[in-house]
């Protein structure tokens, strides 16, 4: 890929999508575009895909490697800085209600997932990708598992899609649900755990909670981006179950074709756990209150961001409308069944754990 013969050619193709990531920043910082959360990963896969499906056949070949390692190396490099975010005090921070409830929704919406692909006849990439989308931390979680599952681009892509749509549709209907009263039963407290445990998105919970408690008085906002947080520390271990999960049945899929199988190892979520843990001894030895305090974090946040953005991009630069209609409308179906899930089974996880450690 970097050879001295490919190198400038590489080099144009990620210039290319490291263009588009600047464009979706910009982008993403127009007013209404801000108002309504949508950060600039959503905006990047966004426009990857409108040039797919117009300009693409432009597109030189000899950039493609560029693309292709963006989508790879260059993910993973995100999904590792991602930690930075995060710290084992946001665990502490809320207790162990939000991490019950975290638990219970992360296990329970992969395996209803999986199950329910199995049900409506899904590819089982496409099922895994959008169980994990839904379950985790959305596109961040699909990127990460497309380093496990190692599917094709545009298996990536529609589970993203799915995200946006539900984790979009969640963000305006959990502030409507919370200022009509219709969830009166549950505390401030118990509904920020909800929100924070059954959004798909970190945006959208940060989105959703503003609009609840603009001023996070009631402690809204801050419960539940915490708890966001925690499920999005779950990654690491359930990228590290589904790889070992995943070997398992490939071997024995090649046990019965005599042929051999390799365990895939993701080194880049034992990394990430290893950066939530430095974060942790940094945020102790300054005396840091928030991640954001800690010297550089803001800096290697927004480095991350952009990294990710890239890889997004360069997902929907991959894919087209074609590929879309070879998947059908099998993943929208699934994510709307698992959105009703988080919607139904979410509420009464976080009652019976607010009532069992009450």
């Amino acid at each position: 890929m970097f050879e001295k013969e490919q190198r400038a050619d590489t080099f144009h193709g990620l210039l290319f999508i490291a263009l588009f990531a600047l464009a979706s920043f910009y982008i993403a910082e127009i007013k209404f575009v801000k108002e309504l959360s949508i950060s600039p990963l959503i905006v990047g896969i966004i426009l990857g895909i409108i040039y797919a499906n117009t300009l693409y056949k432009k597109l030189p070949a000899a950039w493609l490697p560029g693309i292709k390692f963006c989508t790879k190396q260059i993910l993973r490099l995100g999904i590792i800085l991602y930690g930075f975010r995060l710290t084992l005090n946001d665990v502490y921070a809320v207790g162990l209600p939000a991490i019950a409830v975290d638990s219970i929704i992360v296990c329970c919406t992969l395996t209803l997932g999986i199950l329910l692909g199995k049900v409506l006849k899904m590819d089982s990439q496409t099922a895994i990708m959008t169980a994990t989308g839904s379950s985790i931390c959305g596109a961040a979680a699909v990127l990460g598992a497309e380093g496990v599952v190692k599917c094709e681009s545009y298996k990536t892509a529609i589970a993203v899609s799915t995200v946006v749509i539900f984790g979009t549709i969640a963000m305006f209907l959990y502030p409507i649900m919370y200022r009509s009263g219709l969830l009166d039963g549950m505390s401030d407290t118990a509904f920020a755990i909800y929100t924070g445990a059954t959004l798909h998105e970190v945006a959208h919970v940060a989105g959703a909670g503003n609009a609840m408690d603009p001023t996070d008085v009631l402690g809204i906002a801050g419960t539940a981006t915490i708890t966001k947080m925690i499920r999005v520390m779950m990654l690491a271990p359930v990228l590290i179950v589904m790889s070992i999960c995943l070997s398992y049945f490939k071997k024995n899929d090649s046990a019965n074709s005599n042929q051999k199988t390799r365990i895939t190892v993701p080194f880049f979520a034992f990394y990430f756990l290893l950066v939530i843990i430095l974060n942790t001894i940094l945020s102790s030895v300054l005396g840091a209150q928030s991640v954001k305090e800690i010297p550089l974090n803001g800096t290697i946040e927004y480095i991350d961001t952009f990294l990710l953005t890239m890889a997004m991009t360069a997902l929907g630069v991959e894919t087209s409308f074609d590929k879309f209609k070879k998947a059908g409308a099998k993943p929208f179906i699934l994510a709307a069944l698992l959105f009703v899930w988080l919607l139904v089974g979410g509420y009464f996880a976080t009652n019976f754990c607010m009532s069992l450690f009450a």
